[in-house]
């Protein structure tokens, strides 16, 4: 189940997360704080907010500083839906949907753009998984 996970955070490095949040009861800042607790680069996107919990928030995918490698979305299905688009012109090479956080329309439209995208998986136990499965040994040596 976590497989294509587990290659996403292999392969990339840059990531971008739309629908950051501040407030700790959203899933938005669950993802936030596993990035950050796991010590991952992560780009923050919610123009609610300059900046969570010290690390700056952008208002945009077009305001990023760089191009994200992968955009995870945390955001409502039919918002998502919604942005796709933007999403998609951001040039990221994957586009991550969350569950809860996609429909099947969201999915199409990156298939239909020859774009990578998961879906219904979730990045947060893709981290508890890796970090469960490498021990802390091996996560003191391959950060």
């Amino acid at each position: 189940m976590y497989e294509a996970g587990t290659e996403v955070f292999n392969t990339y490095k840059k990531f971008a997360l739309l629908g950051a949040s501040a407030d700790h009861t959203r899933f938005g800042y669950e993802v936030f704080e596993a990035f950050h607790k796991n010590e991952i680069s992560l780009m923050s996107i919610n123009p609610k907010y300059p900046d969570i919990d010290g690390h700056p928030c952008y208002p945009s995918l077009a305001s990023l500083p760089e191009c994200p490698e992968v955009v995870i979305v945390a955001l409502g299905p039919a918002v998502t839906e919604k942005v796709m688009p933007e999403v998609i012109a951001s040039g990221a090479q994957v586009i991550w949907m969350p569950p809860g956080c996609f429909n099947d329309a969201a999915v199409k439209i990156c298939q239909a753009a020859g774009v990578s995208e998961l879906h219904d998986i979730c990045p947060v136990s893709t981290l508890g998984f890796m970090c469960a499965k490498s021990g802390p040994e091996e996560k003191k040596t391959n950060p």
